[in-house]
């Protein structure tokens, strides 16, 4: 029974090393990416083969004169857990609202999936990775729609996202922005 805790707790920590990758990137958070990769693990994503930081310094600019947001998630996930190295597949979907490419264009949303194989490692700071191979499978782009809830005119009264720490996801302790009326 302890060794299948073992492996339970193994396998949520390596999960949580993912999603930090993904929340990193998405809200522009340095530390918090780096926090995913061992400091000499490599990595091959598109164009780009190299450690961490120089993942972060080459990916930070193209997403920022790219695109508004971004989405990283994380879909069918495995791991083969053999001691204090863990060879993972993880599914993945990327969704990104661009920005216009000229000033009279629109904005479109680009749509992207594939695949993280992962070599990952436990050493004295935890599980991370320590090989990323970024398989990216397909990719399309298509035309921006009006938000269905535009129209809304409290929308943002419960927060607006943003791509740093300003972003409510942050906030602790967590508040509602707005107290419920009461009769």
């Amino acid at each position: 029974m302890n060794d299948r805790l073992d492996r339970l707790a193994d396998r949520q920590e390596i999960l949580d090393c993912l999603t930090r990758f993904c929340r990193g990137m998405d809200r522009f958070d340095r530390d918090l990416f780096l926090s995913a990769f061992h400091p000499d693990a490599e990595i091959a994503a598109g164009p780009f083969v190299g450690d961490p930081a120089g993942c972060w310094d080459w990916a930070v600019p193209m997403h920022e004169t790219a695109q508004i947001l971004t989405h990283h998630l994380l879909l069918n996930h495995t791991a083969d857990i053999a001691g204090d190295t863990a060879h993972c597949e993880t599914y993945y979907q990327f969704v990104a609202r661009n920005h216009p490419f000229t000033p009279d264009g629109e904005e479109t949303v680009m749509l992207a999936g594939g695949r993280y194989i992962d070599r990952l490692e436990r050493r004295a700071d935890g599980w991370r990775i320590a090989l990323r191979t970024n398989l990216i499978e397909w990719s399309c782009l298509q035309p921006s729609l009006p938000p269905p809830f535009g129209e809304v005119a409290d929308l943002a009264l419960n927060g607006v996202t943003a791509r740093d720490r300003s972003d409510p996801s942050y906030a602790r302790p967590l508040l509602n922005r707005r107290t419920p009326q009461r009769p």
